[in-house]
């Protein structure tokens, strides 16, 4: 076990997955500082639960991956930085967050490949492109669907959890696989999973805003105009015109 630096975000950092960070806040500029004066400068990066990226207070998962940086380009009032992904660790104790987050933490095992996994991957991958494909037409997607991956086939099955279109609940679900085989076939079903709704259109949700709302008067006996009262009179509440649907 080890005491490292962690830097909380919004989402989730794979294996051999490039990380691009814009850092401002002066607690991260110190951080930054003291780990260029080791030769192998890391820091481990895990999710958000709840809160925010900026100003601390956050509540953090306590799975992530260690992040070693390649590149950094000063700015004017900040610091961009590229790193990639390495080991996955999980944290065993959280130490203080001043002057920035620190924890102890432990290197999970690094996945195991089979060969005999090589169909599993290759359909991983034709189904991700695909999606990710499907999901640029209608709306921006942050990985272009014709990325080059590694050649090395545990590499790219991390690569392609990364660069599938989903939340990062489903991610970080991915990000904790105990074997490539389980990983690759949850990131084939979550990636299934999330199609539809990534391809509706907004007459597609229209539709089925109009579908939900007929099942609830059926689940409630009736529209209004089939509902009466002991008279056979409509019931009615106000002269007021009815307010819209949707």
């Amino acid at each position: 076990m080890a005491d490292v630096a962690m830097f909380p975000l919004g989402s989730v950092l794979f294996p051999h997955t490039p990380l691009a960070l814009r850092i401002f806040e002066e607690r991260y500029l110190v951080m930054l500082g003291r780990l260029l004066d080791d030769d192998d400068p890391q820091f481990g990066v895990v999710l958000i639960e709840r809160g925010s990226e900026a100003g601390g207070g956050d509540q953090r998962f306590r799975i992530g991956t260690m992040a070693r940086i390649t590149n950094v380009m000063a700015g004017e009032s900040d610091i961009h930085l590229i790193a990639v992904g390495g080991t996955r660790v999980e944290v065993s104790e959280w130490r203080d967050d001043e002057p920035y987050p620190t924890a102890t933490v432990r290197e999970l095992p690094t996945l195991v490949w089979d060969d005999a996994l090589t169909p599993l991957r290759t359909e991983a991958e034709r189904i991700v492109r695909r999606v990710l494909s499907r999901a640029a037409e209608y709306s921006e997607v942050k990985w272009d669907p014709n990325i080059e991956l590694s050649d090395d086939p545990l590499e790219s099955s991390w690569q392609l959890a990364a660069i599938a279109p989903l939340g990062q609940l489903d991610q970080f679900r991915l990000l904790r696989s105990t074997t490539v085989g389980g990983l690759l076939r949850e990131l084939i079903d979550l990636t299934l999973a999330a199609e539809p709704g990534l391809t509706a259109t907004s007459d597609d949700a229209a539709f089925d805003d109009a579908l939900m709302s007929l099942l609830d008067d059926d689940a409630r006996g009736g529209s209004a105009e089939d509902q009466t009262d002991d008279s056979g009179e409509a019931d009615a509440e106000t002269g007021d015109d009815p307010p819209p649907n949707g």
